[in-house]
């Protein structure tokens, strides 16, 4: 019989997995992650992003051998494995899931089926949710989403035949990834403690979310701490969306219901964003519309890139939250949407390097949701508002007596509440009181906000005026805009621009 390949990607997990489901029933199966280097010198890649998926890999590999299979991890280009594989096994049907990355794997799977035709290979290709290839219609769009999780979940046989022994897996503990630095708070990998994490989320942890998703703190107790199992497929969104919904018929009024009938939403917009980079690629490396694709430079100033990059930029939640980032390998979207638009309005950095730094820093990196939110957040799609986040009045809304700016910031830990959102105001006598001496200690604000978000907006305001521009912008509408209409809650948890998770 035909040795099946199951050539797993961003979906290491064995759950409502169609290919794996497909391959055992139709011969011995040949389970495959391939570790390719060159994805790993790709900028956008990190050594957090890399263990994470160690951990995932380990996990799945248990999950594997309940079934009677070897999970193959070989470690090269993959023409070069699939040729191996070709010259041990012969022709083999290829099985896997779609993947909407960015422009390298695209490139990379369209290289894979050229492979495929010369070689006599049959790659059969299954979508791991509700993102359609080709999208012709984005009109019927929402119907497509959710005829696809309403749909039956892949099963498996309790024993699937395997085709060979593994070979040795190459060291998982060998650091992979640009973006070098540890992050000792991120989330473990792994379907197990992904499917426990939606456990706590779905039984007790979602009546914190309605309210509780904005402020920083609360949030990474109040979200769902799922985004890095579907951003990595160690959860299938379909089986989310099922558990969700059967939840959501037995909780009682009240908190609980609340919390899961507002993160529903969320899921929706997580294919929403990724079919925007699915039907344009490109949008990864230029902005999506035409007029604003020179409307700053590139990268913009090198010292004000860098202290935002590090957390010193002066203005105190910027710096919590970027701290906050580096550690954890994840921060909630409030927080993400007012880091990319300080770098993009009052300190007018190119949004390109910004992007790319959060990337390496999101252990949840998920390209088809991270490059449309950066481009909405910097203003460049043309059909979006532009949000402008006040860092003094976020502080002060979402961490009035600063507690999460003193445990992120430790020079403004003597810093009593009244100073802690604007430290620059103190005086001298309030500086030493204080133990901090701005400028020296801890960083005045690089720009004064008020007038760069001034010139921010008339050069935007400038921009917008250009001949055609509202013309182009239909035509963006037309090809990304959503064309789901919901009441509109008071609540601004409930942004449309706000995150999934």
């Amino acid at each position: 019989m035909t040795v099946q390949v199951v050539w797993f990607k961003r979906d290491l997990r064995v759950s409502d997995h169609w290919p794996l489901a497909e391959a055992c029933r139709a011969g011995p199966v040949l389970p495959l992650y391939i570790i390719e280097p060159a994805y790993w010198q790709q900028p956008d890649s990190s050594v957090r992003q890399w263990a994470f998926i160690a951990e995932s890999l380990r996990d799945l590999r248990r999950q594997l051998a309940r079934l009677g299979l070897p999970l193959w991890v070989m470690e090269g280009d993959t023409l070069n494995i699939l040729s191996q594989l070709h010259d041990q096994l012969g022709p083999f049907t290829l099985r896997s899931h779609q993947e909407y990355g960015g422009n390298w794997t695209y490139q990379r799977d369209r290289a894979v089926k050229r492979w495929c035709d010369a070689h006599d290979v049959t790659w059969q290709e299954t979508a791991p949710f509700g993102v359609l290839r080709p999208c012709l219609d984005r009109d019927h769009w929402a119907e497509h989403w959710q005829d696809f999780m309403a749909s039956s979940q892949a099963t498996l046989p309790g024993h699937c035949e395997g085709a060979l022994p593994a070979p040795p897996w190459p060291d998982l503990k060998t650091p992979r990834g640009m973006g070098r630095e540890l992050c000792p708070g991120r989330q473990r990998g792994g379907s197990e403690t992904g499917e426990a994490v939606w456990k706590s989320f779905l039984e007790q942890r979602a009546r914190g979310y309605r309210g509780g998703i904005s402020a920083p703190q609360k949030a990474e107790h109040s979200g769902s701490r799922i985004s890095p199992y579907l951003a990595w497929g160690c959860l299938s969104l379909r089986q989310v969306v099922q558990q969700l919904w059967v939840a959501q018929q037995q909780a009682p009024a009240g908190p609980l219901a609340n919390g899961l009938a507002a993160f529903e939403s969320r899921l929706w917009w997580h294919c929403h964003f990724i079919q925007k980079l699915e039907d344009q690629v490109d949008m990864e490396h230029q902005s999506l519309h035409p007029a604003l694709r020179n409307l700053r430079d590139d990268p913009g100033n090198p010292e004000w890139l860098r202290a935002w990059q590090q957390g010193q930029t002066g203005w105190p939640l910027v710096d919590a939250a970027m701290r906050y980032l580096h550690h954890h390998g994840w921060i909630n979207f409030r927080m993400r949407a007012m880091l990319v638009s300080m770098a993009c309005y009052p300190l007018w950095l190119h949004w390109q390097q910004p992007a790319l730094h959060l990337a390496r820093l999101f252990v949840d990196y998920e390209p088809g949701i991270h490059y449309p939110q950066i481009q909405m957040q910097a203003g460049v799609t043309g059909i979006n508002a532009l949000r402008m986040y006040n860092p003094t009045l976020q502080a002060q809304k979402l961490d009035p007596e600063g507690h999460f700016i003193r445990r992120w910031v430790p020079e403004l830990r003597g810093v009593s509440s009244t100073w802690t959102h604007q430290p620059w105001n103190m005086g001298s006598r309030q500086q030493k009181e204080s133990g901090v001496q701005i400028g020296e200690d801890y960083p005045s604000p690089l720009v004064d906000f008020d007038v760069a978000v001034r010139q921010a907006r008339a050069r935007l305001a400038e921009a917008r005026h250009q001949a055609g521009f509202r013309e182009q912008s239909r035509a963006v509408n037309q090809k990304h805009g959503s064309r789901r209409r919901r009441p509109r809650a008071r609540n601004t948890d409930n942004d449309d621009q706000l995150s999934l998770f």
